[in-house]
């Protein structure tokens, strides 16, 4: 299937219904709205020459019309290459890496997008949502010149959609995902969180993460629920949002599901038509799923996933777990993808032991332009993710972080995880993160930071607090107390930035 074929399904079954609503500006499209403004679009970038296989730079905040360009680039044929817009200084490098003809952009990113386009021939047109721009189109004009299409070219296996990689162990990569594996993953999810055309999906998280395509965007849709998206997020404004668009499904990370427990909290409820909150972008700590149980009566589903899927490795389902120590765990596979914990021989780990997680069947068809990474990626036949997991005998998977993130303290291997979760067990804590520092004595030496859920935090009385939950010695751990975290655009705790500060200080 093809994924603007939702919305062309959606126009024929609920013109009238809402597809999509902007919540900053309080803006819908109905599905019928939708598709007509689609083909439109679609018809004014093949205008410009925009054809099959061409990539279309998207470089805006969320909103409207990055959706309706997403949408005309699939009907076109065309690749929707996405870059966020935390990366303007570094635009020149994407731009050079996948060479789009046409870059569409929202008013703001104006200086960037010139600067990085007058550096790469391919670039022929320039886009500006938000009206005229010297050197640039309108994109409101082209919407209103409603050009005719031309004939859907339909290939399911072309690459559609090219987003980036948070670039958490090296350089972001450009990862290529076609229709029919992300379109078949997308209807396994919708069919997993028993999603109905009676839901309505919430995203305040950046559009330019595959993590949006396909949890806020593509299952929705294929279900025919409405979409919201959001630019601007606040626990307060966003959870005025939820409650008046009568939001169902909370698609967030980590960090932003905190921020709604704390705020329906202090409001002693939850938006009112509220039945789960999905999580992706990091894992989620036992703690916060125990606290949506126990104080907001609500399932966190946790997914893990990565930008090469187009899917999820694992998702949790849709209810209430009453089992503590299954609370660790992310949740089944989906039947669209064949998981594996495999060791260093490439041989399956027996269960419940820890080796690699790896995965057959519906992934990227390349990195853009990086075959020697694609081959490493994807050697042997699986696709190795780099992370440390386990698979117990009931099926669930369990993550235990990513290997390059391990830490060797005295010759102990250390997962930061295990200790992220005793901290985060703690009154008080609301985030935690564990890296490792260059020690002469020691190796490594592992330092935690924790951002508070509200008021101080006694880091002494943490550390003895956690020695007890942990089979490390933890009398040469370092805990750090910090306001907030650094995130990577995909939602994430920037290990790497918290690494750069502690050198810096050292």
């Amino acid at each position: 299937m093809l994924m603007h074929q939702l919305l062309l399904d959606g126009a024929v079954r609920w013109p009238d219904k809402v597809a999509f609503r902007w919540v900053d500006r309080g803006s819908t499209l109905t599905f019928a709205e939708a598709a007509m403004s689609v083909e439109s679009l679609a018809g004014a970038l093949h205008s410009l020459g925009a054809r099959k296989g061409d990539r279309i730079t998207i470089f805006a905040h969320n909103g409207m019309d990055y959706v309706l360009s997403l949408f005309a680039c699939w009907r076109l044929g065309a690749i929707a290459a996405l870059v966020n817009v935390r990366f303007a200084p570094e635009l020149d490098d994407y731009i050079a890496d996948h060479q789009p003809s046409i870059i569409i952009y929202t008013h703001d990113m104006a200086g960037a997008v010139r600067g990085a386009a007058a550096k790469v021939p391919s670039v022929r047109h320039l886009i500006c949502m938000d009206g005229p721009q010297p050197g640039a189109e309108s994109l409101p004009a082209l919407l209103e010149a409603d050009l005719p299409p031309p004939v859907d070219p339909a290939d399911e296996t072309a690459i559609a959609h090219l987003s980036y990689t948070s670039g958490t162990t090296g350089l972001p990569k450009g990862v290529c995902l076609s229709h029919e594996p992300t379109m078949r993953a997308a209807s396994c999810i919708a069919e997993r969180l028993r999603i109905s055309c009676d839901d309505v999906s919430f995203g305040p998280t950046a559009l330019s993460s595959s993590y949006q395509l396909i949890a806020n965007l593509l299952p929705p849709l294929r279900r025919g629920a409405s979409v919201n998206i959001m630019g601007k997020w606040s626990a307060a404004t966003g959870w005025d949002a939820l409650e008046k668009t009568a939001a169902t499904l909370f698609v967030a990370n980590p960090t932003l599901l905190g921020d709604l427990l704390l705020e329906s909290r202090a409001r002693a409820r939850t938006p009112s038509r509220l039945r789960l909150g999905l999580s992706g972008g990091g894992p989620v700590p036992r703690s916060l799923k125990q606290q949506w149980r126990d104080e907001l009566k609500l399932p966190l589903v946790e997914s893990y996933g990565q930008s090469e899927l187009g899917g999820f490795m694992a998702l949790g389902a849709p209810q209430l777990i009453l089992d503590d120590e299954k609370l660790s765990a992310v949740g089944r596979p989906l039947p669209d993808k064949e998981v594996r914990i495999l060791d260093q021989d490439g041989k399956e780990c027996a269960p419940g032991d820890v080796g690699e997680v790896c995965l057959r069947g519906g992934y990227m068809t390349s990195y853009w332009n990086r075959p020697d990474k694609t081959a490493e990626a994807l050697r042997g036949g699986w696709l190795h993710s780099g992370d440390a997991g386990s698979i117990d005998r009931d099926g669930f998977l369990t993550m235990r972080g990513r290997f390059a993130e391990l830490i060797q303290v005295a010759g102990t291997t250390w997962y930061p995880r295990d200790v992220e979760e005793a901290l985060c067990l703690q009154r008080g804590v609301k985030e935690a993160a564990v890296i490792g520092l260059p020690d002469a004595t020691l190796g490594q030496r592992p330092v935690a930071y924790v951002t508070p859920a509200d008021g101080d935090l006694d880091l002494v009385a943490l550390k003895s607090s956690i020695a007890r939950l942990v089979s490390y010695d933890v009398a040469p751990l370092i805990v750090v107390g910090l306001e907030s975290f650094p995130m990577t655009p995909t939602g994430k705790i920037a290990k790497a930035e918290l690494r750069e500060l502690a050198l810096a200080k050292h």
